[in-house]
């Protein structure tokens, strides 16, 4: 399974030409995919040379070629990760049983509503961010923007071989109706809400890459330690691609900071829109949005679907196999406890779950966790350039759509609001149409080599060793 086979239309290591079913059945679908990517897919630069990384290995190291690609002809093709010796279920009710190569019928449904969830975010993304190559701040932002894309349509192939090599008739409809659901769209929108918000900008984008992609790399990682292999397998390659994602939004995030922090330092000002930048208040907003709608992708802090999920195998918690993190490997010891919001009484209050049912909270707990790491990761470069402005992570509680704070109302530290208090207060908590208006105002187009808009200061260094002046897109 090492070996990738690149002399087909749809690269992989999975032995699709020994599959006539299979391969027939995915070529069926390769032109259904291409038209998607035509219609949906980047609005523009289509017919240019990128930059690119594809896809050659699953090793430890040099899986990856870096040359020019045009976009249609990037090889989307079907990874899965090695297997390291005998694999075994190791958390929940079967611990030490074998793992299973094909789909058990009782965890049918289950195991079809997880890949298709997860699948159905992948192509959502690429809708979101489709425009906005046409404003990007430099041709090396612009490669990466393309390089998140392409790899998100690879995690939809991703998902879509597992439905089609499994599912039968019923993973076929589902393949199918990934492409047909469309971001925002009335009539048909993903799945979850999220992956339907506007992406009107590269600071949305930013965000998105930093708050939503991470939440992909805690629920892949939930993923990859489930007893069903080949997803297993699946999501521990599409884990290694989605590092880069996280790159991109946090140091996109950094690098706004720091040129926001130079502009108030040179211009002895905070207000820095008429300098070329986004003040810092602003990016806190956007944090606040994006972060606060992430958490809501976790589901509910009570949850029977995902204790069902742990008890059979099916989902674990991040770095399951860590004992030292998760001593109780079966998952039926002690209780968590969470707070919630009485919308009758107008107070929170303490509720104790089993543990097992809080799996969806001690998923999030470890990616807020790992949110909080970037946060003091951008403070540093606040302090660096002498900037007085923190950037904080909004309470848990606040802008929640999901969850036990539903029915309330919060400001971003946490504090209890009434509706009115909400409504009168929003615009200092969230972006404006006022305030992306002028998000936008600044983000105008640079695709000189080696130059960056205004609002963004330049990356440490270049991609895959290249200088940063490097033809990132050849125009």
């Amino acid at each position: 399974m090492s070996t990738v086979d690149y002399d087909g239309l749809i690269p992989n290591n999975v032995g699709l030409k020994d599959n006539r079913k299979i391969l027939k059945a995915l070529e069926r679908w390769h032109p259904k995919f291409m038209e998607w990517w035509r219609d949906q897919g980047p609005v523009a630069y289509q017919e240019n040379e990128i930059y690119l990384r594809t896809a050659v290995s699953v090793g430890s190291s040099g899986w990856a070629n870096y040359d020019y690609v045009r976009m249609p002809d990037y090889r989307w093709g079907i990874f899965l990760a090695p297997v390291k010796g005998e694999r075994r279920i190791h958390f929940g009710d079967f611990i030490g049983n074998e793992c299973w190569e094909d789909v058990p019928g009782e965890h049918r449904n289950e195991l079809r509503r997880l890949i298709v969830t997860q699948g159905d975010t992948e192509p959502g993304s690429v809708e979101q961010q489709r425009r906005l190559s046409l404003t990007a701040p430099s041709l090396y932002d612009m490669r990466n923007l393309f390089q998140v894309n392409v790899e998100e349509a690879r995690h939809l192939w991703a998902m879509v071989y597992l439905l089609q090599m499994y599912f039968g008739k019923d993973g076929r409809y589902e393949a199918e109706e990934m492409l047909h659901r469309c971001s925002g769209d009335a009539d048909a929108p993903r799945i979850l809400s999220t992956f339907n918000d506007p992406v009107e900008d590269w600071l949305d984008f930013f965000c998105f890459a930093t708050y939503t992609d991470r939440d992909g790399k805690y629920q892949l990682g939930s993923l990859a330690e489930s007893a069903f292999t080949p997803m297993s397998q699946t999501t521990r390659f599409m884990l290694t691609e989605e590092a880069h994602h996280l790159f991109v939004g946090e140091t996109g995030i950094a690098r706004t900071l720091q040129r926001s922090a130079e502009l108030m330092r040179d211009h002895d000002s905070d207000d820095i829109t008429e300098s070329g930048g986004i003040p810092i208040p602003v990016v806190q907003k956007y944090i606040n949005y994006w972060y606060s709608s992430s958490l809501d992708l976790f589901g509910s802090e009570d949850s029977s679907n995902a204790a069902n999920y742990f008890a059979n195998g099916l989902k674990g918690r991040f770095n399951e196999a860590n004992r030292k993190l998760y001593p109780d490997a079966a998952g039926n010891e002690g209780v968590y406890v969470f707070e919630t919001y009485d919308p009758d009484v107008g107070r929170l209050s303490s509720y104790e779950v089993p543990m097992r049912r809080a799996m969806n909270a001690v998923l999030r707990d470890s990616y807020v966790a790992d949110c909080r790491k970037a946060v003091v990761r951008w403070n540093k470069i606040l302090a660096k350039e002498g900037c007085p402005l923190q950037i904080k992570l909004p309470s848990e509680r606040f802008n929640r759509s999901v969850g036990s704070f539903v029915a309330g109302r919060f400001d971003p530290d946490g504090n209890i609001l009434t509706e009115q208090q909400w409504e009168s207060r929003r615009d200092d908590f969230i972006p404006t149409r006022k305030d992306r208006d002028r998000v936008k105002e600044v983000q105008v187009p640079v695709t000189e080599r080696g130059k960056f808009a205004s609002w963004i200061a330049p990356p440490a260094r270049g991609i895959h060793g290249q200088p940063i002046d490097y033809e990132y897109v050849r125009l």
